[in-house]
């Protein structure tokens, strides 16, 4: 039964993600190729390469690489603005975040394959990147962003100290922390210990820590969150906000992973989900206390 559980959580990820991101994707393009062509080019057309690139360096299987093409342009699209240029716009902080994974996934890959911990060869699957970037292409679309500056703590705001993309970001940079942690994590610590309990696990246990791996993770959100900040231009505060939600968010996964997934409540796509979630949320929430207190 809990097998089947897991199962269905990760087709409920795809559910949840893939065709909001698909119709997100076929709207703006249609809308955007009819009132500033480029655009409409530069981002499908980039978002494609970083899907091929990702398949071809098997980082991503054939589906993966469609779907993470498909949030790519999503975040692209909800981002953009005229004068258009490509590198201010979502497409920075997803280009930190691919490097970094891939990097990360990469380094010490042999220690990983001895532990039986190591990313299959055949790279991620399309529901691992729903799981992972669902999020931030959600809070990210222009109607949600709508929404969020229509409630009850932006509404009667004179000025947001940044753009709401900052919630979104904090996604991205949660999703980054949260693989760099783990991958390096298995590389620097021999024994990580239980979030819970602080006890010794052996490496790629579900909810263990270690303190090589926590600072990789928290240097990779932070290079995500100020890539998102420089190309949108939202200075100290949108890096701050955006990086201590990543940061929450690495922190939430683990406690995710050492008790809802131990117990097989939850699968690891569910726990990804859930802690990108999570620091969009503490994100939102930073920022309306920013905009309450009148801070830019």
């Amino acid at each position: 039964m809990a097998q089947i559980i897991q199962v269905w959580q990760s087709k409920l990820v795809l559910l949840l993600v893939l065709p909001f991101v698909a119709a997100s994707v076929v709207l703006e393009a249609h809308w955007w190729a009819t009132q500033a062509t480029p655009v409409a080019l530069w981002t499908v057309g980039l978002s494609l390469l970083l899907g091929l690139v990702a398949f071809k360096l098997r980082s991503a299987t054939l589906g993966a690489a469609a779907a993470g093409a498909a949030i790519t342009a999503s975040l692209m699209f909800s981002t953009a603005t005229m004068p258009y240029l490509p590198w201010h716009t979502a497409l920075m902080p997803m280009l930190g975040l691919m490097l970094l994974t891939a990097i990360s996934t990469r380094l010490g890959r042999a220690h990983k394959e001895r532990l039986g911990t190591a990313e299959s060869r055949s790279g991620r699957t399309a529901a691992q990147v729903a799981a992972n970037l669902g999020v931030a292409a959600i809070v990210s679309n222009e109607l949600v962003q709508n929404w969020l500056a229509d409630t009850g703590w932006f509404a009667r705001a004179t000025q947001v100290p940044m753009p709401l993309f900052a919630v979104g970001l904090a996604a991205l940079a949660e999703a980054a922390a949260d693989t760099v942690s783990s991958e390096l994590g298995q590389v620097l610590s021999a024994r990580p210990r239980m979030l819970t309990t602080l006890r010794r696990v052996d490496p790629g246990t579900d909810g263990a820590i270690s303190l090589g791996g926590s600072l990789a993770g928290v240097l990779a959100a932070g290079i995500v969150a100020a890539a998102g900040a420089w190309a949108l231009h939202g200075g100290a505060p949108m890096l701050a906000v955006s990086w201590t939600g990543g940061v929450f968010g690495l922190f939430f996964d683990s406690l995710l992973g050492a008790t809802l997934e131990r117990r097989g409540w939850l699968n690891n796509d569910g726990v990804n989900f859930l802690s990108t979630a999570s620091a969009s949320a503490f994100a939102l929430a930073l920022l309306a206390i920013l905009t309450r207190t009148g801070i830019s």
